[in-house]
Parts: C-alpha cells; sequence; structure tokens
C-alpha cells in the first residue's frame, strides 16, 4: 500500500490493519497483441476474499483520475469475464476483426471507452469467471447473495489498497445478468456506510444496462416487445397473451400457455436475441458437453468438460468473441496479465457452466431503497434487444411509483436522436440508445459515453 502524508497516519494505521492479501497487483505497460505501450494506465491483480483470488484489470481515468468517478463493473452471463466488456463494450481496447491466421489476434485503442471519464474496475466474478479462482472446491458453488457478499468485501479491500481512491465518487454498474446484483451489492456498501465502517466509501449510486431484475417482466416483456417490431403476428400475440395471462413465461404452469410459448420460440430461435437487426451467429463460447454425467471442480471453475465453440464467420460480431479466447489463453499474454500459472486451464469469456444459485428473486426493492435514501441511478436500454427487452424495463421503473421530474424526450449526440429518456423523482433517470442491442455501448460506442458523461456530470441527457 503507497505511503501517507504525516496528517493521515492515523487512518493508515487503521488501514493497515485491514490491509488485505493482494496476491499481485501490477503494472501493465505493454500487451501482446497491442502496438507499442498503452497509451492508458492499466493495473491487473488478485485480491483474497474468503479463499476466492478475485482477478481485476484496473484502468486509471484517461481524464481526470484524482476527481473523476471510480466505476466498479461487473459483467452479465453469469459467467462473464470482466475483460470481455472492457474489449467489446466500454473499456479502451478492441480486437481488430481479421480473419484468424495462426498469429497472436491483434488489439487497437477504442476511443470511446469510459474510461475517458471515470476510473474503471473490470472485475472478473463470480467464482470460475475469467481468472477468478480459488484452491478451495467448495468456493465454487456460488450465487447471487454469496457473490454479492464477496463483490462487496472486494470493492472495500481494493479501496484500503488503493486509499488514493477513497474520496472519489464510486459507483457500481453492470449489464445483463449484472443489472440483478449490482442493486444489491450497492445495497450492501450502503449499509456499510450506514453502520459506520471504515474506511467511509464514497458511494454516489449504480447503472444498470438493458438490466435483469429478478422480476416476471423480464422475460414476459418478450413477446410484446417481439409483436411491436413485427416478429410474431398480431394473432399469436392474442392467443399467446390471453392464453398466459396471469403466467411466468419463463416457467409457465398452464399447457395451452406452455404450447403457445413453443410457437413464439420458434421465430426467437431464427434471430439475433441481442441485437433483432444483426446476423445470428454462434456466441463462441464452448459448449457444454457432459461426459457421462462425470462432474468435476476443476481450479478455474468449470464443473462439466466443455468442447470448442463454432467458429463464427467473419461477417459476425461474434468472431471478436473468438479471438479473444484465442489471445487470453496465449501463455505469453497471461505472462503480461501475471495471472498465476496452474490456477486456471482454460479462459472462457462466458463461463455458463457455473455452479451458480440465482437466490435473489428480485433486487427491484433495494432499487427502490437506494434511490429514497438519494443515491442516483441511471437505467438505459439499448432499444433493438430482445433478450432484456426495454418495455420490461420501463414497466418494472414504473413499479416504483415516482413521480416524474422529465418527461419523455429526445436525447441527442452529434447533432441526432441518440435515444429517448425521463428523468423521475429520487435521482433516477431512464435512457434508451437508439439503435443499440444488449450490451449498448458494445452497438453504439459514441452515444453511450456521451450518456454516461453528461450523467456523470450531473448534466442532462
Amino acid at each position: 500500500m503507497a505511503s501517507c502524508p504525516l496528517r493521515a497516519q492515523p487512518l493508515c494505521q487503521l488501514l493497515l490493519l485491514l490491509w488485505p492479501l493482494v496476491i499481485s497487483a501490477s503494472i501493465v505497460t505493454h500487451l501482446p497483441g497491442f502496438h507499442g505501450a498503452l497509451p492508458f494506465h492499466l493495473e491487473t491483480g488478485y485480491v483474497n476474499v474468503d479463499e476466492v483470488q478475485f482477478f481485476y484489470y484496473f484502468i486509471e481515468s484517461e481524464g481526470n483520475p484524482a476527481q473523476d468517478p471510480l466505476l466498479l463493473w461487473l459483467s452479465g452471463g453469469p459467467g462473464c469475464s470482466g475483460f470481455c466488456d472492457l474489449a467489446f463494450q466500454n473499456g479502451p481496447l478492441k480486437f481488430r476483426s481479421v480473419e484468424y491466421n495462426g498469429s497472436l489476434p491483434t488489439l487497437v485503442y477504442h476511443p470511446f471507452s469510459w474510461t475517458k471519464v471515470s476510473n474503471m474496475i473490470f472485475l472478473d466474478s463470480p467464482i470460475g469467471t475469467g481468472f477468478s479462482f480459488s484452491n478451495t472446491p467448495e468456493t465454487y458453488v456460488d450465487g447471487d447473495v454469496t457473490s454479492s457478499l464477496r463483490v462487496h468485501k472486494f470493492i472495500r479491500k481494493w479501496l484500503i489498497d488503493h486509499p488514493k481512491f477513497l474520496s472519489n465518487p464510486l459507483y457500481v454498474g453492470g449489464v445483463s445478468y449484472a443489472g440483478k446484483v449490482v442493486p444489491f451489492i450497492t445495497h450492501l456498501i450502503s449499509q456499510g456506510i450506514e453502520s459506520g465502517a471504515q474506511p467511509l466509501l464514497n458511494l454516489k449510486g449504480y447503472l444498470l444496462g438493458n438490466p435483469f431484475t429478478g422480476e416476471v417482466i423480464d422475460m414476459n416483456a418478450r413477446v410484446p416487445y417481439a409483436h411491436n417490431m413485427g416478429i410474431i403476428s398480431d394473432e399469436i400475440y392474442k392467443s399467446t397473451t390471453l392464453s398466459c395471462e396471469g403466467e411466468d413465461y419463463g416457467n409457465p404452469t398452464k399447457a395451452l400457455c406452455a404450447k403457445k410459448l413453443q410457437v413464439v420460440k420458434k421465430y426467437f430461435d431464427e434471430i439475433n436475441m441481442d441485437h433483432i437487426l444483426e446476423p445470428k451467429c454462434p456466441q463462441a463460447s464452448p459448449k457444454q458437453k457432459n461426459l457421462s454425467g462425470e462432474r468435476r471442480f476443476l481450479k478455474d471453475g468449470h464443473n462439466m468438460f466443455t468442447v470448442p465453440p463454432d467458429v463464427p464467420p467473419l461477417k459476425c460480431r461474434s468472431y471478436g468473441y473468438y479471438l479473444s479466447g484465442i489471445w487470453a489463453n496465449d501463455d505469453v499474454v497471461r505472462d503480461a496479465l501475471r495471472i498465476q500459472k496452474g490456477t486456471v486451464p482454460e479462459w472462457i469469456r462466458c463461463n455458463y457452466n457455473l455452479q451458480y444459485a440465482k437466490d435473489l428473486p428480485s433486487t427491484v426493492k433495494y432499487q427502490h431503497k437506494l434511490t429514497s435514501q438519494g443515491y442516483r441511478a441511471l437505467v438505459y436500454s439499448g432499444d433493438h434487444d430482445l433478450a432484456g427487452p426495454h418495455i420490461g424495463t420501463q414497466t418494472w421503473i414504473r413499479s416504483l411509483n415516482y413521480s416524474i421530474i422529465d418527461d419523455w424526450r429526445s436525447w441527442f449526440s452529434g447533432g441526432q436522436v441518440a435515444g429517448y429518456t425521463r428523468t423521475y423523482a429520487n435521482n433516477l433517470t431512464f435512457a434508451t440508445i437508439k439503435g443499440a442491442g444488449h450490451t449498448a455501448p458494445e452497438y453504439k460506442p459514441r452515444e453511450s459515453l456521451a450518456m454516461v458523461k453528461r450523467w456523470f456530470s450531473n448534466q442532462p441527457l
């Protein structure tokens, strides 16, 4: 831990007592596949939490790191690596999508990274995700609650080890399934502040991108959205909603409802759920392969054997995902990232074979409590996402019963409509990003950066 000035020695002594075991924290100035020195400050490392070694990527703000917010960012899945978002969504790197020829995939600088306006921690969570690992097999049995408690401990330990960021405004953010746990993690941090736990964290709020909540509307919204977008006919929509009235579309109990949803599913299976206008392509994630039902715990948390993913066509967005797996499993890359040898035999962009319990039924109540306490919230939706449609997000936001401060209007970027927004009481802002899919910054990076820059600065979108 960095030394403190004389006037802060009492706090330093306290922090030293609480100082975590950080297995390694290294400054990375060069990465294989990237030409020249990195034009940003990158640190990688591990933090030990309850026998789990959490791996993280920390990138200092390219603006004013001493004053800009600190954003702890979680990927979806659950099981998608923090590097997935760093390289495909809101981080400062991108893969050059050129046909793989046996050499190391190449990286380029991404000019619309959110690190332009914030310090960012990309975390490999839950356990078994990315390069996070444990030597204790039992820790690989995880879930919403357990992983959230661990992430709360992680950010406290990380800040104790990086005390110069303790005064920065702290936000927690995440996309897709992480949108379910982010409000709970934020709630845990707020509880720590209320209890006076030292050091006090400067929590300001949270961000959710096309989030799942655990509410029935997450899945049920797909049918009306598909109807609105012309994917299913008026007749299919009417007969499905009539037969499934009061049902959870994700787990229907009525036989007729289940039958109607099977018809709808055929249409869904034909298209790209994450962005309905883009081609349907393999996602380049390994397939589950259950060998005679045998289950094993490995250090990297795979509880089943996997087989190599399908290679997407070069025209597909997911070809970059395929390249990321080749890159991250190269020994030279692992050495550059300071990955502990022998801990994760295979890096997987999204590990969907976790032993993970979805044991938070809904986190909307935590959002109500946080925003009522004065914490800020930005909820945004790519408007071409069928996986987590914006109409479902707007439905649960309305359930908070907050008055509207600034009603539905366009917001702009580069002189063009970038989406639509509405501001509610209790510091809650909702925004759509026009033309974006499930991971909005991946599709509309310039507009997404404009949105978050204004929001962090307390400006209207």
